[in-house]
Parts: structure tokens; sequence; C-alpha cells
């Protein structure tokens, strides 16, 4: 049962448990990743075998599979697909940055390019189950950016085949080649590359401790969005919500996995204790029951505040991925924040509205880190040169302010390189 607290009696860096995840990872992951560099294919073929119980004789998805699997997939959820990949095309499509050159003196001109990465990687989870939603958050921005291939992979399931929902996807979403590989050693084939899965310059897509951990250690080879952490909604609602959608609202993180974390700040007693009911009862009707009972008892929360001020002051230092604020005057707080993921505002605003089809992206800074990232962008595929051109006037005018830089630096060199133009002229 979920717990509930007076503000006073709960410290804020205790509300979401955070976790470093499980030991033993960092060495496995080593292991894994040196083996792939090494022997690339051969590897990856008997880490499916080992991991993945699949039996592959190539890790390439064909077009055949590809448009068997579309064909597989119901035509109610593919327009349903179709209409979330516009709504995410639209609004991401508000994020693309100009390229800009400033010319406003004589003989000098500066400026910034903004360049779409050459080729990217998209992680999909396999597993227990299949997100088709992560395939058009992480792939739909890149192509936006004008990224020229988006790369994807993702583990087998036993017969050696990828789930029909992510093929189809990815198809939607125009990802343009697709491997069956999973786990550190699908993000060591996309860093280092091997004879059939090309190196990319940055990987993207969620995972588990051992994709993360596998990522943390090929930064710097490759660029990556970021190391997620476990899954979290924190709800601030008031006394007129309805317990039933405020207690839904939790459940739908809580069913994520056994670490997540589903927290509600309310400045009423009585919607505390109706919710907590309720996430009983809807806890007996859910199919994964028993990790969201798992994730309810060890990390859910309820914490009363004095109002629902207090409420998003202690969401700041709180930073969660995911925020809700359920009132009817939700615009009236959303100024006062500062540190979260998404942000879902009023009454009709579930949080699973932004996972699947609003529109903004659902891959988002966990851990806190909101105080300091921002959700996947168009931005994340991009990257930015900058050029500066002067004139032998307008280089003659600075010369020896920049000299005189250097040299207050102990960088005679560069002294010299600023006066060299001057000295061969005279």
């Amino acid at each position: 049962m979920m717990q509930l607290y007076e503000l006073s009696q709960v410290s804020y860096d205790r509300i979401f448990p955070r976790t470093e995840g499980p030991g033993g990872v960092e060495d496995t992951v080593r292991e894994i990743l040196a083996r792939v560099r090494m022997e690339g294919d051969c590897a990856l073929l008997e880490y499916a075998r080992r991991f993945d119980q699949a039996e592959l004789t190539s890790l390439e998805v064909t077009q055949e599979d590809i448009d068997a699997a579309f064909a597989a997939v119901p035509e109610r959820f593919l327009e349903i697909l179709r209409k979330a990949a516009e709504n995410i095309t639209a609004f991401h499509r508000h994020q693309l940055r100009n390229s800009f050159v400033i010319n406003e003196q004589d003989g000098i001109v500066l400026g910034q390019k903004v360049i779409p990465l050459d080729r990217v990687g998209l992680y999909v989870p396999g597993g227990t189950a299949s997100y088709p939603s992560s395939v058009l958050m992480n792939a739909l921005p890149a192509k936006i950016a004008g990224c020229r291939e988006i790369v994807m992979v993702s583990p087998p399931s036993a017969s050696g085949s990828i789930a029909p929902v992510i093929l189809a996807a990815a198809k939607i979403a125009g990802v343009g080649r697709i491997f069956k590989a999973g786990g550190a050693q699908a993000v060591a084939a996309l860093a280092y590359g091997t004879e059939t899965i090309p190196a990319v310059d940055k990987i993207v897509g969620p995972g588990n401790a051992y994709v993360a951990e596998a990522k943390r250690q090929v930064f710097g080879k490759v660029g990556i969005y970021m190391f997620a952490g476990p899954s979290e909604v924190l709800v601030i609602a008031d006394g007129t919500c309805s317990p039933r959608t405020v207690a839904a609202d939790l459940l739908s993180q809580a069913e994520h996995d056994r670490m997540a974390s589903a927290v509600l700040l309310t400045d009423s007693r009585s919607l505390a204790e109706a919710v907590r009911e309720e996430v009983e009862r809807q806890l007996e009707t859910l199919p994964r029951k028993e990790i969201a009972r798992a994730s309810v008892d060890a990390n859910g929360k309820i914490i009363l505040c004095a109002s629902l001020v207090e409420a998003v002051e202690l969401s700041n230092r709180i930073a969660p991925e995911h925020l809700e604020i359920c009132c009817d005057t939700p615009f009236d707080l959303l100024d006062k924040v500062r540190h979260a993921g998404s942000v879902f505002l009023g009454k009709y605003c579930p949080e699973a509205l932004g996972d699947y089809f609003a529109g903004t992206n659902h891959t988002l800074p966990t851990s806190g880190t909101a105080r300091f990232s921002s959700p996947l962008s168009v931005d994340d595929f991009v990257k930015k040169t900058q050029f500066t051109y002067y004139t032998r006037a307008a280089l003659a005018q600075v010369e020896e302010e920049i000299a005189y830089f250097a040299e207050q630096e102990g960088l005679s060199a560069h002294a010299h390189s600023a006066v060299a133009r001057s000295e061969e002229i005279l």
C-alpha cells in the first residue's frame, strides 16, 4: 500500500529512491564490449544464442521481413501509429534550428552552421514488452533533423524475429536499416561497428541496466542521449480531482517495472486517503499486477502539503521525469515549474497522452537530471560548427590586442601568430 506522509515526515531526496542500479554490471559489460569489438558478428550471434535463445543465420532484418510484419499488424493500430507519427512530427518541426551569419562590421564575418549527424543508432528494448512508441519518439526527431541514416537494433525473440509492431513503427518512422541484436552487445556494435552493423555517431533509446552501462562505457567513442533510470511520475492534485483518475495515472508508471516510482503531492487529506484506497482497488485488475505491486509497495508515496504552491516547490527540488498538475487552473502553476522532464496540465491530461500520441517526446531525463537536461529533441541529432572570416584590414585593427592577451597567458606562439601577417608585409 502507498505510504501516506505529512511533508515534515519525509525529506525530499527520499521521495524518489534513486539508486545506482545492480552491482556487478560494469565488469560484465566491459567484457562484452571488448569481445564484440574484437570478434564482430561472430560475438553477436553467440550472444543471441546465450541471452535470447535465438539461433540466427543473419543479423539484418530484410525488407521482406518488414513488409510481412507490416501486413500482420492490425490496420487500426497502423492508423493510430500514423496519427501519432504526424503529431510527433508536427511538434518536433518547431525545434529546427537555423544556421546564422553575422556581418555587422566591415571585413568581419562570423557564423554558425547547424549540421545533422551522419548516422544515429536507435536501441529499442525487447523482452517481455514491445514499445513501438519508443521507435517513433527516437527516430522521428532524427529524421526531422536531417540525419543521413538511422540504424535500429532490437533483441530478437527465441524464434529469431522482432515484434511486428516494432518493425511497423520503424517503417512508418523511416528507419533505414534494422538489426537483430540487443543488450550491451548491440550497443558495442553501434559504437565500434561490425562486419554487418555500421558504426554510428550517436546512440539513443532506452534499455536495461546493461544497456545503460554499455552506453556509459562507449561514451566518447560515440555520443549518447543520457543514462536512463527507472521511470517516475509525480502528480500534484487538489481536492477537486477524481481519486479514480489520479490513482490510474500513478499506476500507469508503477506498471513499468519494480523500480518505478509513483508519488502524489496534495493539499487534501480526503483525496490522499481516497487515492490510497483506489490504488489498491485498481491494482487487483492489472495484468502486470505483480510488477505494479512491487513498485507501489517499495516506492509509492502520498505526501500532504500545505498548498499546491508548496507542492510545486517540492517538485522543483525533486525534478521528476513526468509531472502532472491536476487542478482547474494549472497554468497558474506552470510558471513556477523549473525542473521537470515533461509537464501535463489539467484534469484531462494523463501522462499516457504524452507517452503515445500528443506529439511531445516521451524520452525524458530521469533520476533528477531534469535539473540540467531536456527531453529528447531535434537538437540531439544535430551539431554546430562555427566559422570566422577577417580581412587583412580587419585583422590589423585587433592583432596587437590579441597578441597582448596571448602574452598574459604565457603563450608567445599564439601572440606571434596574431602579428605574423603584418610582419610578413613589413
